[in-house]
């Protein structure tokens, strides 16, 4: 539903949003009615205390007052509860409430302002509980137009004023696209989105220099933010809406779908032993990649002991023992390594936990037990990582032998660029193969960490033939196809369940942003009730809901109330757009360059039923997969869960050994029956 019109501007909220805030706002103001009855009825006939006056007309007015708001929230909730995401003429009504109700403001100001004077004033005398309930109500009253104010700021639009639609008869987006008056609009619409997507990033990392490199990453990352957002009338809850629809949609699909076959093989080898060796060296490599994201991670997966293995080393001093240790001011980083990983300070070469965007934290160790020189870097876990992150435009990156387009996550690229020259002008390898010359070469990371790690890989492949590359949930959109055909020689990358970031990518999202659109259009359910539902599915499961499409059952009355449509829901036209009858593929989306996962994909998956009790045993299965499974993105609970770095490292650890594993513990070192 596109947000709603009020006060000459649009707002970020949609006319059937109210019916949450209008019921929780209902609730408080009867039981403030009710309160202040009883309070008035009990002093009726004998106001004999000072100002019994101005106490009466409080009391008379106040009632009077909460009447009229609880019956206009009564009626906004009524008329936003009416209609659909896409039928808002049952709501027509909408923005009159909305006056009413902020009308009601005025006089519930002057009360709160005639309250505080009474209690300061005229309050002497009277019953202390009788003052206690008047101050109560005046605080009430203040608190309550304090977070109407904070709700109004949050739902303000800077790009809210009401644009022109084109006319009736035209094809939407065709006069704005093809007049020079509509080109200059739609120029100056662009660039005030990009100031205002620069201005929120500026604000919410207010904490960081404001030098040229953060500069620039926030004009690359508004420029993507507002492209991506500027071409569809959508409000937050419709976002959420369609979220619910498709999780329920995608388990639907997946019930009724064939059980997988298992591929025990490796594309690009046919032992079948290949595949339980890969999963033995991942589980391996695994180790050290969560071990880069140093104590947190670490206290997070040990809360017992951890606080206490660490307490010791991070309390005295080791400035001059770990020389080779830059940034970590305490230790304690440091500190949850050799804990983590099992190594000594002798088998560590260099360590790096400085951080800024485009510069993230690694290390380098001597792995005795693989007989390798590894190189971990940390995944996302600072706001200068996230920054890095979002750098999500295509950049250059030709490589020797690679033939077609080659180009990568410009983020990604350029933190793999600095821990390059910092391993080869540094002269870090060369140390390392100095001392260890029979070691081969491995590189490893998570996340954030393991994207760097396979474009590092690229960077370093011609120099180290024999390398090898485990990348722990990379993000998807990473590599050019030509770049991950060549890495499939010697990048492994794995991904556990539904993890969200191995199947994020600007086409992705796009194709995710059409479903959305999608799916709205064509429900006839209120959006209350899809929220309600979708809520009460993700707490507490069930079978996936049927959707009823709008055109399905409308009574007589209401054919004369036109839909808004999926094309209406577009601001202006976008060739991210398909329309109902295209081809639901994303790989039609051609507006972005496809970026793919890195290397072969090792896919871990969970043997049995998604919904499962907390103590109940868990059982994963691993399949060699390919990189066009991750080309949409899957709605669910464990989207998030599923990629965190513990949640692998235990998925790996089940699969390569046959001790019993329960789901809910959070240790590292739990494992479970293994599944293949």
């Amino acid at each position: 539903m596109p947000g709603i019109v009020a006060f000459g501007r649009r707002w970020g909220i949609a006319s059937d949003d109210l019916v949450f805030p209008g019921c929780f706002e209902l609730f408080i103001r009867v039981l403030w009615w009710i309160g202040t009855m009883i309070l008035f009825t009990y002093h009726k006939g004998h106001f004999d205390c000072n100002g019994r006056g101005v106490l009466h007309t409080y009391l008379v007015g106040l009632l009077v007052v909460l009447a009229l708001i609880i019956l206009s929230l009564c009626a906004v909730v009524y008329v936003s509860a009416q209609g659909t995401i896409t039928n808002p003429g049952p709501r027509r009504s909408m923005p009159a409430l909305v006056y009413l109700r902020a009308l009601l403001y005025i006089p519930e100001l002057v009360w709160a302002c005639l309250g505080a004077v009474w209690v300061s004033d005229d309050s002497k005398g009277c019953d202390p509980a009788t003052v206690g309930a008047v101050i109560a109500a005046v605080i009430a009253s203040w608190i309550i137009l304090l977070f109407t104010g904070v709700g109004v700021v949050f739902v303000f639009d800077p790009l809210g004023n009401p644009r022109r639609q084109p006319a009736a008869m035209e094809p939407l987006g065709v006069r704005d696209m093809e007049s020079s008056e509509g080109n200059q609009f739609l120029s100056t619409a662009r660039s005030l989105a990009v100031k205002v997507w620069e201005s929120r990033l500026r604000l919410l990392c207010c904490c960081l220099p404001q030098d040229e490199s953060h500069r620039a990453a926030f004009s690359s990352i508004a420029q993507l933010f507002s492209a991506f957002f500027s071409d569809t009338d959508l409000v937050p809850s419709d976002i959420a809406a369609g979220l619910a629809l498709l999780h329920q949609e995608q388990d639907k699909m997946e019930l009724s779908r064939d059980p997988d076959v298992i591929v025990n093989h490796s594309p690009s080898s046919p032992m079948g032993e290949d595949l339980e060796t890969e999963l033995e060296k991942a589980a391996h490599c695994m180790q050290f990649a969560a071990a880069a994201y140093g104590w947190p991670l670490y206290i997070y997966s040990n809360p017992l002991t951890g606080p206490c293995k660490l307490s010791g080393d991070c309390c005295r001093s080791r400035a001059a023992e770990y020389e080779i240790v830059g940034g970590d001011h305490l230790g304690c980083h440091f500190s949850s390594i050799l804990h983590s990983t099992g190594l000594q300070y002798r088998d560590f070469i260099f360590v790096s936990f400085h951080n800024q965007i485009y510069e993230i934290p690694f290390y380098v160790a001597l792995d005795h037990k693989r007989e390798a020189v590894l190189v971990a870097v940390r995944g996302t876990l600072s706001l200068k990582d996230v920054l890095t992150d979002l750098s999500a435009e295509c950049e250059n990156l030709p490589v020797e032998g690679v033939s077609g387009a080659c180009y990568a996550h410009k983020g990604m690229c350029q933190a793999a660029t600095y821990i390059y020259k910092k391993l080869v002008n540094d002269g870090i390898l060369n140390q390392a193969f100095s001392i260890a010359p029979e070691y081969k070469l491995v590189i490893t990371g998570h996340s954030l960490g393991a994207g760097t790690a396979s474009l590092l890989a690229i960077l370093l492949r011609n120099s180290f033939p024999t390398l090898q590359c485990y990348s722990f949930s990379p993000p998807g959109g990473l590599l050019s196809k030509a770049l991950a055909d060549y890495s499939k020689d010697f990048v492994v990358s794995v991904v556990l369940g539904k993890d969200l970031v191995p199947r994020l990518s600007i086409p992705n999202m796009e194709d995710l942003k059409r479903r959305i659109l999608k799916i709205v259009s064509n429900c006839n359910k209120p959006k209350y009730r899809i929220l309600l539902q979708g809520c009460w599915y993700e707490l507490f499961g069930g079978d996936p809901d049927d959707f009823p499409t709008e055109m399905e059952n409308r009574r007589e009355e209401e054919l004369s109330q036109p839909l808004l449509g999926e094309e209406s829901l577009m601001i202006r036209h976008s060739s991210s757009y398909q329309s109902l009858a295209s081809d639901d593929s994303p790989a039609h989306t051609a507006t972005h360059l496809p970026l793919f996962l890195p290397g072969r994909v090792l896919h871990i998956t969970e043997d049995g039923p998604t919904r499962r009790s907390c103590f109940s045993q868990v059982r994963y299965r691993a399949d060699w997969s390919n990189e066009m499974a991750f080309r949409s993105i899957l709605i669910s609970p464990r989207m998030l869960v599923d990629h965190m770095p513990d949640a692998v490292l235990r998925a790996l650890n089940s699969l390569t050994s046959d001790r019993p594993f329960s789901l809910c513990p959070s240790s590292l070192n739990n494992s479970q029956p293994n599944v293949i």
